[in-house]
């Protein structure tokens, strides 16, 4: 597969990166520790070289899972986590890398994130003047390789910037999901910043799987997405979904990897995409040879856009309460 600069940095990342949130298990539902490590390994059989964690999945399970299915390739790969919101203080931040250091059985990741911006969740505000100089001091030592930040909007991003360099902004991007078109992608844009996007299939509706009547398990937070519980929107994601088929047909692909395919053809952008098993692994890694005309990638946006012009975004994606 090829790859791509990320940000000004020297990394070279997959445009498919493998997601990983459901292999911390916590609000996921049926998911394997064996069946994931398998989609793990399958996926770089199939050539993607980047995979992205957090130390929120699972309270570490999901970096220890990562960890131990890509050891043995570990100077083969491209490994990127994230911190959490409440660890932004200088010594929590440390400590945390530390500890996801630990858990991915390495001594450097590649890229560091910060997970959401201080104070999202009930955490505790924390200068950003203070959490960058964490991360620059860990970049000296060796211990990450690049910064990044994950659901930050263009100002906070560009506070941030002032106190060291942002190479990657991972945001909720996909077809269905378009916020960031409006500030944060020109702004990434404008300033080599690496947009990576997260719930690049919208949370799987974009692979055509769910019925009009989809019931979720219990336990499982795709249930609270603000694209699924909304019935008029749900609807017209159906509607859609039945006129990107016959595109879908003319390239011989899924709706998946077409949806994968006008993702990564985006501006700076790559996918973030999870897989519960080695058969969806590498499906999403052939979207990567897609190449769409013009001509679809219009007809694709098109598509999309009657699905999220009737949207009222926030920036969380679900809503849990």
């Amino acid at each position: 597969m090829e790859t791509r600069n990320l940000g000004k940095s020297e990394l070279k990342i997959t445009p498919i990166i493998m997601g990983t949130w459901q292999a911390g298990k916590a609000m996921w539902v049926g998911i394997e520790d064996s069946e994931i490590i398998e989609a793990l390994r399958s996926a770089y059989d199939a050539g993607i070289t980047t995979f992205d964690t957090a130390e929120e999945y699972g309270e570490g399970y999901s970096e220890r899972i990562v960890g131990e299915a890509l050891a043995p390739i570990r100077d083969r790969v491209v490994l990127a986590t994230k911190v959490w919101s409440a660890n932004l203080k200088y010594d929590l931040l440390i400590e945390a890398c530390d500890r996801s250091l630990k858990n991915l059985q390495t001594d450097y990741i590649d890229l560091y994130q910060i997970h959401w911006p201080s104070g999202s969740w009930g955490t505790k505000v924390v200068p950003i003047e203070e959490t960058m100089r964490a991360l620059n001091d860990l970049k000296q030592q060796g211990k990450i390789r690049a910064i990044g930040v994950s659901n930050f909007s263009s100002a906070e991003m560009e506070e941030a910037s002032q106190y060291g360099i942002i190479d990657s902004l991972q945001p909720p991007y996909s077809l269905f999901w378009r916020d960031i078109e409006e500030k944060e992608m020109p702004y990434c844009v404008d300033n080599e910043i690496t947009i990576l996007a997260y719930s690049s299939l919208a949370q799987g509706l974009l692979t055509g799987k769910f019925a009009p009547n989809h019931q979720f398990a219990k336990g499982d937070h795709r249930a609270n997405n603000r694209l699924f519980r909304n019935k008029e929107n749900y609807d017209r994601v159906q509607q859609a979904l039945v006129q990107l088929r016959p595109i879908s047909d003319r390239y011989q692909c899924s709706l998946a990897q077409l949806a994968l395919a006008w993702c990564i053809a985006q501006p700076q952008t790559c996918a973030i995409v999870g897989a519960r098993n080695a058969e969806q692994a590498t499906a999403n890694a052939l979207a990567a040879e897609i190449k769409l005309s013009a001509e679809d990638l219009a007809e694709i946006d098109a598509i999309g856009r009657t699905v999220t012009d009737s949207l009222e975004y926030n920036k969380v994606m679900w809503n849990f309460s």
